[in-house]
């Protein structure tokens, strides 16, 4: 018996070493990449890492700590932030706008510091993002906050927690016991035309700038919402002194942050005298455009932390540093008339056409007002003179109206009732900000994505007939709508851009082969909005036929599952325009059909109930075990809620088992969910496939 535990002993003794080598491994290449920008493994590789990493905490769950690279999120949304108090004051910067103000300031701390020499001093970016105070104890982070008033900010820990640029243990055995970093939470310019564009697709708020993104992601309650915005960190100084020495410099301390594994701005550089400043000052501003984030000037720091404690600080202002702000890239104009374009997706974007006007090097003759909503909020009429703000290479916006503008000729602005583009209506949702053109299988602006969405794998599944021989169909005007596909030729496909013989054969015989489908999925095809295929399948099996589905009223609709009065308006609509129907008759014509349905008995065995799956089943693929229950009568849903019945456990779950738990839903694994389908199915006479 004591050999055996000794032998389970040393076998544990052998796992936490192997744990603890991949983390170190792991830990380095993330310092490598976000530190130093010097990866030196792929991707693929990386991540290859971190699964052996997971495989191996999971079957030993006990060895898993706080600071493992895999714990960057798991925590419960919050109801509200805790406060904190700053034990050394987050306070702001003076402003410069001028050379002659920079030059007053360079004055005023030489006359403090009683020098005429010139000072060093550490030129950064001002990022325009977020700043916060993370505390670090025995190089284990412990604690995160943002600025607040200065005096007390809020604990958004757990959401700092999921920027891979921050790291939960420093880096290094002689890191200070105790560290309060300060940085700045922002989003890059790529990372935030991602969010909007999602955003924007979903019919959901967008944001205004990166900044404004950056901190509505940061103040989350829910850590695995802030999980998947793209942010970013830069570090910049310190809070609270270490327990150990501090470097004689910020030069110097800015390195050791480094070297604990703490990200600064690869652009930091010293220089020597005012002249200098002012070099580094212009060469950021011809960069700005360039670089990969919003920055909105230049610090200025002096290098020499002995010369920063002779020189204090004022009011909570330090007079050892200012920020040198580059000129606002704002201006006057006036609005002369307002137009509405469409987008891939249907969305109506309001866009004005503005009096010509000249600013760093551009004119501006156009500025988005986004929607609807921000035009009520802003009260912006045609004729108005307004403020316009120019950001990178961000299509302008209008900021404000200018109050008092004196003009009397000004006009409404309205959302017109029919598409500008193809005159179908336009919907919109109360509650939503985003206004949509109903003609989705017709309208001009939305036939590239309207194609792809109906050839891809779930709907139609016309193998061969990617994205980039859509756009080359569409641009060609071979095709003007769905229904052209299936008249394409040979000759026509043959003499596209990397197309030979076979290929262009090869696309022609899968749409032969999509013909054959199922009613289900031809609704899915459509892009319907909000009609996924779950609600698809539902339509189809109460329905079971198109034109019943065609005449649906509002209440009828509503007896479907998962269908509610939104998904029932776009249904409605959508069948309302008559390019549509055309359409949908095109494609019967061209040959598409599918079996007919049989009215299902109400009776079935899980009516009524809910399954949410997680995890990888082993026997059969997530959309089979999905397929097999709603054949049964059950509703899938993606997320748990108190309202599910049962979840259906295979490998590797995730936060829906931890849901489950929480909640008491029942859980099931695999094989005793299988029992259960074939229990199901031989009572109700079904086939177990």
């Amino acid at each position: 018996m004591s050999v055996l535990l000794d032998e389970d002993k040393k076998n544990i003794e052998q796992i936490q070493k192997k744990i603890e080598t991949l983390r170190q491994q792991i830990n380095e290449h993330n310092y490598l990449y976000h530190v130093l920008d010097a990866p030196v493994i792929s991707d693929a590789e990386y991540d290859q890492l971190m699964q052996a990493l997971k495989n191996l905490e999971k079957q030993y769950p006990k060895l898993i700590t706080p600071d493992s690279p895999t714990q960057r999120v798991g925590a419960k949304p919050l109801k509200e932030f805790d406060q904190v108090t700053h034990e050394i004051p987050m306070g702001s910067l003076d402003n410069a706008f001028s050379e002659e103000e920079m030059a007053a300031f360079n004055k005023r701390v030489q006359n403090l510091l009683e020098t005429t020499e010139d000072i060093r001093y550490v030129c950064e970016p001002k990022m325009d993002g977020v700043a916060v105070s993370i505390r670090y104890e025995e190089g284990l982070l412990v604690r995160a906050a943002t600025r607040g008033d200065g005096e007390t900010g809020e604990d958004v820990t757990q959401n700092i927690r999921t920027i891979k640029m921050v790291p939960l243990r420093l880096r290094g055995k002689h890191s200070p016991k105790i560290l309060e970093v300060r940085g700045e939470v922002y989003m890059s310019k790529k990372g935030f035309a991602e969010l909007n564009k999602r955003a924007s697709e979903r019919g959901e708020k967008i944001f205004i700038n990166p900044r404004n993104a950056a901190a509505g992601s940061l103040r989350q309650l829910d850590p695995n919402i802030t999980k998947h915005r793209p942010l970013s960190i830069y570090f910049y100084g310190i809070g609270t002194k270490p327990n150990a020495e501090i470097p004689d410099t910020q030069t110097e301390l800015l390195n050791a942050l480094k070297n604990w594994g703490l990200p600064v701005c690869p652009y930091v550089k010293a220089v020597k005298g005012l002249v200098a400043c002012f070099d580094y000052y212009q060469s950021m501003a011809e960069k700005r455009k360039q670089l990969p984030y919003e920055i909105d000037g230049v610090v200025f720091k002096v290098d020499s932390q002995k010369y920063q404690t002779q020189l204090g600080a004022v009011s909570k202002r330090p007079r050892w540093a200012i920020a040198y702000k580059f000129p606002a890239e704002e201006v006057e104009t006036i609005i002369e008339s307002v137009e509405f374009q469409v987008g891939r997706t249907g969305a109506l974007t309001p866009v004005a056409r503005l009096q010509p006007v000249f600013v760093h090097g551009v004119t501006i003759s156009n500025a988005t007002l986004h929607n609807m909503d921000e035009i009520h909020r802003k009260k912006v009429h045609i004729g108005d003179r307004v403020i316009v703000r120019r950001a990178g290479d961000v299509i302008p916006e209008v900021v404000r109206v200018i109050e008092h503008h004196g003009s009397k000729d000004i006009k409404e602005i309205h959302l017109p009732t029919h598409c500008p583009i193809c005159h179908s209506k336009v919907e919109q949702i109360e509650g939503e900000a985003v206004a949509r053109c109903s003609g989705g299988l017709f309208c001009p602006a939305q036939r590239k994505e309207a194609m792809k969405h109906f050839a891809s794998r779930r709907a139609m599944d016309v193998e061969g007939l990617g994205d980039k021989i859509i756009d080359q169909l569409v641009d060609t005007e071979l095709v003007h709508s769905v229904a052209d596909l299936y008249s394409l030729t040979l000759t026509q496909l043959a003499n596209l851009d990397r197309m030979a013989d076979k290929s262009a054969q090869n696309i022609l015989d899968a749409l032969q082969k999509s013909k054959k489908t199922t009613l289900a999925r031809f609704l899915f095809s459509l892009g319907i909005r909000e009609v996924g295929e779950a609600t698809a399948k539902q339509l189809a099996n109460h329905f079971c036929e198109l034109p019943s589905l065609f005449s649906a009223t509002e209440e009828s609709l509503r007896t479907v599952p998962d269908v509610g009065p939104v998904v029932a308006g776009h249904i409605i609509a959508f069948f309302a325009e008559k390019h549509n129907h055309k359409i949908i008759e095109q494609l019967i014509a061209a040959g598409i059909h599918w079996p007919k349905i049989e009215k299902k008995s109400h009776d079935l065995p899980l009516i009524g109930k809910t399954f949410v799956l997680t995890g990888t089943l082993q026997k059969m693929s997530r959309e089979e075990a999905k397929e097999k229950l709603e054949n049964l009568g059950a509703k899938v849903a993606g997320s748990v809620s108190a309202k599910t019945s049962y979840v259906v456990v295979g490998e590797d779950a995730g936060s829906k088992l931890l849901k489950a738990k929480e909640l008491g839903v029942e859980i099931l694994d695999e094989e005793q969910f299988l029992e259960l389908v074939k229990l199901l199915c031989i009572k109700n006479k079904k086939t177990l496939v």
